[in-house]
């Protein structure tokens, strides 16, 4: 459902909160206090981050560390964190009382309704395509900003000024497209499959929401992929239509990039790891196009593309074993795909995480057919995955062994691949191991015998001149 937009200077007046305290809540703060330095605030958050807050001194800034449904609901308007699921029964409740939930995210696009924006989202390989899509508008003369899931939030760049905006967006951040008011110029959707369950609560909303940026953004143009069963169902008559994928578009055949019938090179040497991730230029050469911008003659700058940490991030090799970082790797469809990369090499993969009670099937199917070498699992579900693996294993040709944790699994892969690849793709999210994949990735690289800093930092974040 669409709203009227909320500008901060329409807080004024109002009872405000803000509801979690990472990068986005004190972003949300920052920007909020720019514009208006006298308005009573509360903030709701963990107790470990109520000293942060305290440091700023704020005699307007009331914490509190309990956000139950009676708190929430004495609010006209709370910004909310997008990690804080909405479906949350306090959350649910609140609303049921009147309280107006909002994100950083809406607020940026109701005070920014101008601005040319290119949204991406995806269930795999969207930071990397946004990443790509700025690459290429930057190599084209084109003032940038890369913001949004990708480590940046959008009120960090309240102020700036730029010729286009390539923004990711998490599946917890596309219906705050529709709450913005605002509609995006270009809005693209890579491939849909379940994740991100605990949040969401189901398969069906996860789907939802994540479509609701096309379905009630209702961008001006839509570009989707045509391989993708759900997204070739979609109705979209608010939008302008384009297609990736097809052979009357950008397309791949094997590796050879082609426009309709015509080819444009060869992405071989492209340094976008995977096929899928080869494929998801098609989606950026598509959006380049319909912003009426040469796309042909921008195609072969993506060979200087400087690839992004912990997604398939080739971090060297040691004692004849390359290591290979894809933390990022939160479903089982991903780690297939990072499987598939290496189809050629004797691997040995580290998979499980936090369950999030994911359906590991479809891995299990496709490891009776073209296994690697050898599945170390670990993490809470590990043992769950590894129940479903077992049965298979000597039929299927392939070594499967356990683990409780990541630095065990790196030493039972390393006994058991002496020359070829350890690839951490878990297919599962780190929580309760670690803060976040970028922590793990940073953990596996160091018990690798790699600088964790060198591994670190994600290229051309925030806005960029060409």
């Amino acid at each position: 459902m669409r709203c009227s937009p909320i500008r901060i200077r329409q807080l004024e007046g109002r009872r405000v909160a803000l509801w979690g305290w990472g990068r986005e809540g004190r972003a949300a703060y920052h920007a909020i206090r720019a514009r208006l330095p006298q308005l009573p605030l509360t903030l709701f958050c963990k107790s470990d981050e109520v000293s942060d807050a305290h440091a700023l001194d704020d005699a307007l800034l009331g914490v509190e560390t309990e956000a139950t449904s009676e708190r929430l609901s004495v609010f006209d308007v709370i910004i909310k964190s997008p990690g804080i699921s909405a479906y949350k029964p306090e959350a649910l409740q609140a609303a049921s009382q009147g309280t107006q939930f909002i994100s950083g995210t809406a607020l940026w696009f109701a005070e920014q309704p101008d601005a040319r924006t290119i949204c991406v989202t995806g269930t795999k390989g969207k930071s990397t395509t946004t990443a790509l899509l700025a690459h290429l508008l930057r190599a084209g003369g084109h003032r940038t900003a890369l913001a949004g899931n990708i480590g940046l939030p959008l009120l960090e760049c309240l102020d700036d000024v730029a010729d286009y905006w390539a923004i990711e967006l998490s599946s917890y951040q596309t219906r705050d497209i529709a709450a913005s008011g605002v509609r995006p110029e270009v809005a693209i959707v890579l491939n849909v499959f379940p994740e991100h369950l605990d949040w969401h609560g189901s398969e069906q909303r996860y789907v939802e929401d994540k479509l609701a940026l096309m379905t009630e953004g209702k961008p001006r143009i839509a570009i989707l992929n045509a391989n993708d069963p759900r997204l070739a169902q979609l109705s979209l008559p608010d939008s302008q239509v384009h297609w990736f994928g097809r052979e009357d578009g950008w397309h791949l055949r094997e590796d050879a990039l082609y426009r309709g019938d015509q080819f444009v090179f060869d992405t071989s040497a492209v340094p976008l790891p995977g096929r899928h991730n080869r494929s998801n230029l098609c989606a950026v050469l598509t959006a380049i196009e319909v912003l009426g911008l040469d796309a042909k003659s921008l195609a072969p700058h993506a060979a200087s593309f400087q690839p992004l940490p912990h997604r398939l991030q080739t971090l060297g090799t040691r004692d004849g074993i390359t290591y290979v970082n894809d933390s990022i790797s939160t479903t089982p469809h991903a780690s297939l795909a990072a499987l598939d990369v290496f189809r050629d090499r004797r691997v040995a993969i580290l998979v499980g995480g936090h369950d999030r009670g994911i359906d590991w099937g479809n891995f299990a199917e496709a490891m009776r057919k073209q296994a690697p070498a050898i599945i170390v699992t670990m993490g809470q579900n590990g043992p769950r995955i590894h129940d479903l693996l077992a049965p298979d294993a000597s039929q299927a040709g392939f070594d499967l062994r356990a683990a409780d944790d990541l630095q065990s699994a790196i030493a039972v892969a390393r006994k058991a691949v002496r020359d070829g690849v350890i690839l951490l793709s878990p297919g599962a999210p780190s929580f309760g191991a670690y803060r976040d994949y970028t922590e793990r990735g940073r953990h596996f690289a160091q018990l690798a015998g790699f600088d964790p800093d060198a591994i670190a930092a994600i290229p051309g974040v925030g806005l960029n001149a060409p």
